[in-house]
């Protein structure tokens, strides 16, 4: 695949993220993905396959926020062969009130238009002091 079809593989991705639709957001990841987000927040870790990424993220990330999902403004997209590298601005409130707006870069893996592997880089400190009391 080349890299346009992947740059818009990862803009339906994060439309479905903002939208808090995490199937749709997944929709195009390999069974086997591993999913890692840096850190030592209570969302931090590596995931491996598909099924623990959507657990994830329905059963942790998603109660935590009021609305329906972060909505995620992509800033730039860098693409070169099976890797694209996004920066986006993110914005939510907690399910406790608190604005939760964030900077991101991830690193998405696609091969054969599947996301195999996706790390994401962001404020820990911010997430710690948003999702936690």
């Amino acid at each position: 695949m080349s890299t346009e079809p992947n740059k818009n593989l990862v803009r339906r991705a994060m439309a479905a993220f903002g939208r808090g639709d995490m199937e749709d957001y997944l929709a195009d990841a390999a069974d086997n993905v591993t999913y890692t987000l840096i850190g030592t927040t209570p969302f931090s870790g590596t995931l491996y396959g598909k099924q623990a990424a959507l657990d994830m993220l329905r059963n942790g990330l998603r109660p935590s926020l009021s609305s329906p999902g972060i909505v995620m403004t992509i800033e730039n997209l860098i693409a070169e062969g099976e890797y694209v590298v996004e920066q986006a601005r993110g914005q939510a409130r907690t399910a406790t009130g608190k604005d939760y707006n964030n900077t991101y870069c991830r690193v998405w893996r696609i091969v054969d238009g599947k996301i195999t592997a996706l790390v994401e880089y962001l404020d820990t400190e911010l997430v710690r002091s948003a999702f936690t009391d």
